[in-house]
């Protein structure tokens, strides 16, 4: 018994440490990483296997994995599966809460009127979302961005039946008007602004 505990203590190390690399790996090695200029004078550092689609200027996305809509017509804010998190400009953010309206921190960026699809299982739309956290949170020296963490619950459009979650992560920069949002709880995605830099 002593023995199977060791072992799965150990194993929750080598998995902390990990899910813990990527993000100091980002912060700390240039060569692993490229650099994505934003608005503003805005630069992250990001991952050099990271690919940036920058043919919306307002509505960029960089995808981190898997991505299967990539190329097809369902591809966009509003498809499933694609590993990835969102820099939104103006444009976006002017039009980024139901009914089209203008985006504030107050719910989640939701540019739609009907059942969104749930971004992280195909087949399945949002039911609902709560706010978990709120704050602020640094994104380079000398600026600070309202952080919300919204969870949210996916099922059927027939069933209440909960049958998968997401977390919609946001940084709004009002004054600089970047919204930066993320529904896969990119590893390193935190520290990367949190290790941004301004011109």
């Amino acid at each position: 018994m002593r023995k199977t505990i060791s072992a799965a203590a150990a194993g929750l190390a080598v998995l902390a440490a990990s899910l813990a690399a990527p993000a100091a790996a980002f912060a700390n090695d240039s060569a692993a990483t490229k650099p994505l200029h934003l608005r503003k004078g805005l630069t992250l550092r990001i991952p050099s296997s990271w690919k940036v689609d920058d043919s919306r200027k307002d509505w960029l996305r960089v995808i981190t994995g898997s991505c299967p809509t990539k190329g097809t017509d369902m591809y966009g804010f509003r498809d499933s599966g694609c590993h990835s998190f969102w820099v939104m400009g103006p444009k976006a953010i002017k039009i980024g809460h139901e009914l089209f309206q203008k985006y504030t921190p107050d719910g989640p960026f939701y540019p739609a009127t009907d059942v969104g699809p749930c971004p992280v299982k195909k087949n399945l739309y949002i039911h609902q979302t709560k706010l978990a956290e709120k704050g602020l949170r640094q994104v380079g020296p000398g600026h600070k961005a309202y952080y919300r963490d919204w969870a949210g619950t996916c099922g059927t459009m027939t069933s209440g039946k909960v049958k998968a979650r997401f977390n919609q992560r946001e940084w709004y920069l009002p004054t600089s008007k970047i919204l930066v949002i993320d529904q896969w709880k990119t590893p390193g995605l935190s520290t990367i602004l949190e290790n941004a830099t301004w011109n």
